[in-house]
Order: C-alpha cells, then sequence, then structure tokens
C-alpha cells in the first residue's frame, strides 16, 4: 500500500515558464511554483534563451516545491523531468555554463541551408524518422557553432563540450550519473531518430557535420535516470521518468489508446493523435504533420501524429506585451465572450512561419477584414478565433496522415482555461472539447504517471489515467454549414498569406521586404 504522504517531484521546462509541483497517488498536483522565462528574437527566424538562467529558475521553482511540501509532510519519492523539446544547449563541462544562447524550437535561421540538403535526404528521413529534414536542426546548429564560435571549438578540443536539448541539460545538472542523456519523446522532433529501431540516423548526423561523440545517450522516457544531487536541491531519490512536455501533457491528460486526440495549448497549440504501436500508413508523407513517438516504456515504443501552431500563448503575450492592445490573455477571453462573431475579422497566429496546411516559414500573421465598425471585442473573437481555426486544421492534417478517426478532443495547458476559445475549437472541428481538471497541469501528471506506474504510486498507466478527472465539456453549438462557411473564409485568408510568402520566398535575399 502507497503511503498517503508519498509523492513524486515533477518539472514542467517549457518555453515560457519553469513549474515545478508534486504529484499524489490520487493524481492531485500541489505545491506548484512557477518562473517566466525570456525568450529573444533578435533578428526573423532566429530564437533564442539563456540556458543558464533557465537551469537556475528550474532548480529555484524545485527549491520552492520542496520547502512547501516539507511544510505539509509530504514525502518526496522520485523525480520527473518534463521539457520543451528540440531546444538545444552547449555547455562547458568544466564549469557547468552554457557557452552560447540556446537555439529555441522555434527558430528557423537555417532552414535555407536544410532546404538545399533537402533533395538528398527527405526520401530517406520521411522512411526513417518519420519527417523531413525540417526547417531547423539542433545538430547543424551546433556544429555551425563548432565552425564558428571560438568558445565553443576550444572547449570541445578540450574534451570539456557537451550538447543535448534542455532534457539532457537539466539532467546533467540534477543527476548523480552527470551524463549527457535524451529521450525518445525528446530525440524525436531533432529530426535524427529512427522511430522504429530507437536510435540515431548516424548517417544524417554525419551530413550534418555534427560530431558523433557529442550525441547524448538514448534512453526510454521511463528509466533509471540516475539519483538527484543532494547538494543540488537537497533531495537524494532516484530520476524515473523524463519526457518532452507535451506527449508528457498527452498522459497527463489520459491520452494512451488509438484514436484519442489532445490540444496543449502552451506558448504554441500542439495537436496529437495517438496512433498505438504501429506506425501510421501515411508516416513521412507530410511536411508538417510529423510522426512522435508518444512514449516508451519496457521495451516498447507507442506513436501518434502530431502538427502544432508555434505562436499561439506567445501571440497573446505579445498583443498584450508588445502592442498594448489588452491587459492580458483573460481580458481578450472575456471580450470575445460578449460577441457572437468576429464580423469578417480574421487574425492568422504566425509570427514564425506556417505549418499548415504547408510549411512555409516566410508566411507571417495577418490581421486582416478590419473597418471602422470594427471593435475591441470583435479583434478579441478574430484573436482567439485564429487559434481555434488552426487547431481544426491541424486536426484535419492529423487525421488525414494516422487515417484514424478523432471523436473528441482532450485538452489541456493555459489557454485550455479560456471557455470562448474551446466553444471556438468545438465549432469549428465539429467535435466535442473536453476540459478536465487541473488541466492546465497536464504535463507535470503526465511525467509523474510515467514515473510512478510501475509500482511506486500506481501498478500501471491504466490505473493512474484513472485519476483524471472531467470538468466540462463544450459541444458544438453551430451548423455543418455554418462551419464549412467559416472554415472557408478562414481558409481563403491562409491561402492568400502562402501566396504573398512564396512570391516573398522566390525574390533574391536582397529583395525581400514584408508587406501586404
Amino acid at each position: 500500500m502507497t503511503p498517503r504522504n508519498d509523492v513524486i517531484l515533477a518539472i514542467d521546462e517549457g518555453t515560457s515558464g519553469t513549474r515545478a509541483a508534486v504529484v499524489s497517488a490520487d493524481g492531485h498536483v500541489q505545491c506548484l511554483h512557477y518562473a517566466t522565462l525570456e525568450i529573444h528574437s533578435p533578428c526573423p527566424g532566429v530564437v533564442e534563451q539563456d540556458a543558464n538562467a533557465l537551469l537556475e529558475r528550474t532548480l529555484s521553482v524545485c527549491r520552492a516545491t520542496l520547502s512547501q511540501a516539507a511544510g505539509e509532510n509530504l514525502n518526496v519519492v522520485a523525480l520527473a523531468v518534463a521539457t520543451q523539446r528540440a531546444t538545444a544547449v552547449l555547455w562547458d563541462t568544466g564549469t557547468g555554463r552554457a557557452l552560447v544562447p540556446a537555439m529555441v524550437w522555434q527558430d528557423t535561421r537555417y532552414a535555407a541551408e536544410l532546404s538545399q540538403l533537402a533533395p538528398a535526404w527527405d526520401p530517406i528521413l520521411r522512411q526513417t524518422v518519420g519527417r523531413p529534414s525540417g526547417v531547423r536542426s539542433p545538430y547543424l546548429w551546433a556544429a555551425r557553432h563548432l565552425r564558428d564560435t571560438p568558445t565553443v571549438a576550444e572547449a570541445f578540443r578540450a574534451g570539456r563540450l557537451a550538447f543535448g536539448t534542455i532534457d539532457t541539460w537539466l539532467l546533467w545538472h540534477l543527476s548523480t550519473a552527470r551524463a549527457c542523456l535524451t529521450t525518445p519523446t525528446n530525440a524525436t522532433s531533432c529530426n535524427a531518430y529512427v522511430l522504429t529501431e530507437h536510435r540515431y540516423q548516424l548517417d544524417w548526423i554525419d551530413a550534418l557535420g555534427f560530431p558523433r561523440e557529442l550525441l547524448p545517450e538514448l534512453r526510454q522516457d521511463a528509466d533509471d535516470f540516475g539519483r538527484t544531487r543532494p547538494e543540488v536541491l537537497g533531495l537524494d531519490v532516484p530520476i524515473l521518468a523524463c519526457a518532452g512536455d507535451q506527449l508528457a501533457g498527452a498522459i497527463g491528460l489520459g491520452c494512451l489508446d488509438p484514436g484519442q486526440a489532445m490540444c496543449l495549448h502552451g506558448t504554441g497549440s500542439f495537436v496529437d493523435l495517438i496512433v498505438g504501436p504501429q506506425l501510421p500508413a501515411r508516416t513521412g508523407m507530410s511536411d508538417s504533420t510529423l510522426t512522435m513517438t508518444a512514449r516508451r516504456q519496457q521495451g516498447v515504443s507507442h506513436f501518434s501524429v502530431e502538427t502544432f501552431v508555434a505562436t499561439t500563448g506567445s501571440a497573446l503575450d505579445w498583443v498584450c506585451g508588445k502592442l498594448g492592445w489588452f491587459d492580458n490573455a483573460r481580458q481578450i477571453s472575456a471580450l470575445a465572450g460578449t460577441v457572437a462573431s468576429a464580423r469578417g475579422v480574421s487574425f492568422i497566429p504566425a509570427l514564425t512561419g506556417l505549418r499548415v496546411p504547408r510549411m512555409q516559414p516566410e508566411a507571417r500573421a495577418a490581421l486582416s477584414g478590419i473597418s471602422m465598425a470594427t471593435t475591441r471585442a470583435e479583434m478579441a473573437f478574430a484573436i482567439l478565433e485564429g487559434i481555434a481555426q488552426s487547431v481544426a486544421s491541424c486536426i484535419d492534417a492529423n487525421q488525414d496522415i494516422a487515417g484514424v478517426p478523432v471523436s473528441a478532443l482532450v485538452v489541456g495547458g493555459g489557454l485550455s482555461g479560456s471557455d470562448a476559445l474551446l466553444q471556438m475549437q468545438a465549432d469549428l472541428s465539429g467535435i466535442p472539447v473536453h476540459r478536465m481538471k487541473e488541466t492546465d497541469r497536464a504535463s507535470l501528471r503526465g511525467i509523474a504517471y510515467l514515473a510512478g506506474a510501475s509500482g511506486l504510486l500506481w501498478d500501471s498507466m491504466q490505473q493512474a489515467r484513472a485519476t483524471t478527472t472531467p470538468e466540462a465539456v463544450f459541444e458544438p453549438a453551430i451548423s455543418a454549414d455554418q462551419r464549412a462557411q467559416r472554415r472557408a473564409h478562414w481558409q481563403a485568408r491562409v491561402a492568400s498569406e502562402l501566396d504573398h510568402a512564396d512570391a516573398l520566398a522566390a525574390k533574391p535575399a536582397g529583395m525581400r521586404t514584408q508587406t501586404h
């Protein structure tokens, strides 16, 4: 019998912020502490973070959580770590400090260089890693720093250079093993993980100029990652799970079975459809609907297909913080709920390019259809509808690749607290939208499930999932004709933006100017 006060310390290190909490056997997430993180974009296509600050803030929220848990007589028995995926770090193992800003997963600075490699490599990559060469590569980024950044090259020559994604970075600092490790749910997003063989696509790694000896060791998402370093957190417990935040969120929302779909709203909005232990029949057939490792445990990989909109939560932050149009996201949701439509106004949340209906990194966000009669509430409605329309497009794309129909969508993440947004999602997708209790804490709960479902807190993943409970269901409230009309209007606006971006991309680099 699990003692009632046993809990798992869970980290959810995202792009916009980092959180820690403890999760108990009833699935309750408590003692939550959060710190914001800054994202820097010094020029179009370049998106970076300070990995040293990210580490310090993650450790800070962990210490705050542990202090509160001790005060409430909770006994931490393991650590579980969920992180943003495909954000890459280079650091000096002598100092433990990052040598350059981390390249965030939204970065597209190497899109042109990767496109030159695509004709030769995409047929191979689609068959093995389930996706084309794409628009960003942590390995190419690191290879360029090895070539162009003296401090990185010097650390490599001295045998002090380490490379990895955020999971690798945190585990190296947290674990007594001080090893560079990564897991399938993270490695899949880096475009060099052979899905069915649990290994790297080494020929592709070589083609990118990345030294094999810097590759993190592949483990499972539920695995033995060593023990925590007492001098770091004042804690000596096993680290039993490490996974990408989106996939941890799917688990935390109860999405384990084929046909279940999930949308996790964070910095971006990610839409996953669980497929099961077999690869979807059309794996690799799309540039933007990608096959993911949903989780790997006990030697078995489970797969999903995924699409995402890179800037949704971050688009609201931009509208509020940088432009000052609204006080915060809650105000946008409240205003949107006061009107029945945007009256022709539309917003495409493509601040770093479009992925659906096709990949176009040159596309940009667009706010159109405004007249002198447009109100602030209609602008708010349009902004949320742009996110909901993007999610509906992602659902369509996922079903096309997976060949599996979606009967319901489970939502999580911060924006899932917006009733107005979820009603729009139901209306535009034509399927019920389920919001679970503590839905904004799904990644914390899911990574704890992975760590504790082998007898520590639960006997199985199914027993762990049984602790999730629904809070609300949003049913479609418009007719099929209305849905088709609103979708067609949106798709026409997206097509217009794609035409403009295609024309821009066809111009010589020196002549590219974003004007509408």
